[in-house]
């Protein structure tokens, strides 16, 4: 040990921690070979506490105050290295100071699209972020859990690990809520609530309290969003027939500004009414109801035949009269058609008998 070291070693030994990063969460006190004066004067400010930990054990906690480290202020120490009262020799010891502020404007969002089923749209995707705060709440916890023996831990070390486990339970939540899409900007506040109170579990388990978490943006897919804002558009325009003449009218307008334009335009011009009136004329005013399109013709059934053990088909009803004068087709004929449940007679298929109307029964036998 050099003089200055020495000298150094005789006055009092202060221990304390001053942040100026904003992001620190645990910072261990540097010392050479980790060894403390007893009667060491420890400061913790408001804000923090400071962890004792001997041979990689977690040892006594110190919550803002001054103290004068002897071994009446630090019995689990003073029981882990078996000092007798009025021990007064130097020890070794390593100090986590940890932060127990507040740490806001953290990030969290969906890495990949939730698949949900919308009842409007059908299958959608959607993404989500927001922000959240946390703070320290068990410092020994979240040394044995999360930092170790990491020396200078930040917030950027554990959000991550943080994130994955919000956007986990943000997906499980939003799957199950059946929330429609649309509404969902409705439900922000509800939503950020209902999901802190399902991960607050899973942050003490690191020594941590989880204390606001917002959802600040729910989107769909480029492509889905395009497609609703140009149905959004023809919300917004209403009656097409008034809206095509109010475009008619603004064109006037600019050719009128353009006297330079106007005979070059003309054919244009004329054009444009042309079509404006084909469209007025093909478009009933607003109120005039369209005329309904006539149903499609009723479809007579078709029905499968089977000859030698083979599948014919499908005919229909004109068809299969040639094939009954014919004796192609007869009552005993197996036939099928779309809503029979099996294979049956054709003599039995009360549809068939204008089929075999014209053709004489089977003789009686001899």
């Amino acid at each position: 040990m050099g003089l200055f070291d020495k000298i150094r070693g005789e006055f009092v030994d202060i221990i304390e921690w001053t942040d100026s990063t904003g992001d620190t969460m645990v910072y261990r006190f540097q010392r050479r070979d980790n060894e403390i004066k007893m009667g060491a004067r420890l400061t913790v400010r408001e804000g923090q506490v400071a962890a004792f930990v001997n041979k990689g054990q977690l040892a006594d906690v110190f919550e803002p105050g001054m103290y004068t480290l002897q071994t009446d202020n630090m019995p689990i120490l003073s029981t882990l290295m078996g000092w007798k009262h009025g021990f007064h020799s130097p020890f070794k010891a390593e100090v986590y100071f940890v932060s127990t502020r507040r740490f806001t404007d953290l990030k969290w969002g969906t890495k990949h699209p939730i698949t949900l089923r919308d009842p409007e749209f059908g299958p959608v995707r959607i993404r989500a972020f927001g922000t959240y705060a946390i703070k320290v709440s068990d410092a020994g916890t979240f040394i044995r859990e999360i930092v170790g023996t990491d020396g200078h831990f930040t917030t950027d070390e554990i959000t991550d690990q943080l994130r994955n486990l919000i956007t986990s339970r943000f997906a499980d939540i939003i799957g199950e809520s059946k929330i429609p899409v649309l509404d969902m900007a409705a439900n922000y506040d509800e939503l950020g609530e209902f999901v802190t109170g399902k991960i607050t579990q899973d942050f003490k388990n690191y020594g941590l309290d989880i204390t606001k978490m917002l959802v600040e943006n729910i989107s769909m897919p480029e492509a889905v969003e395009q497609a609703l804002d140009k149905r959004t558009s023809m919300g917004v325009i209403g009656d097409l027939h008034k809206y095509t003449q109010f475009q008619t009218a603004n064109a006037m307008e600019e050719a009128a500004k353009n006297p330079g334009g106007m005979a070059a335009g003309g054919m244009g011009m004329g054009m444009g009414f042309a079509m404006a009136n084909q469209m007025g004329q093909a478009m009933p005013p607003a109120g005039v109801p369209q005329p309904a399109t006539p149903p499609a013709l009723p479809q007579s059934k078709q029905y499968h035949i089977a000859v030698d053990g083979k599948q014919l088909g499908p005919f229909a009803m004109d068809t299969l009269k040639p094939f009954a004068q014919s004796g192609r087709l007869k009552r005993q004929t197996l036939v099928w058609c779309q809503g029979m449940a099996q294979w049956t007679p054709a003599g039995e298929v009360a549809e068939l008998s204008s089929v075999f109307a014209e053709t004489p029964p089977p003789l009686p036998p001899k």
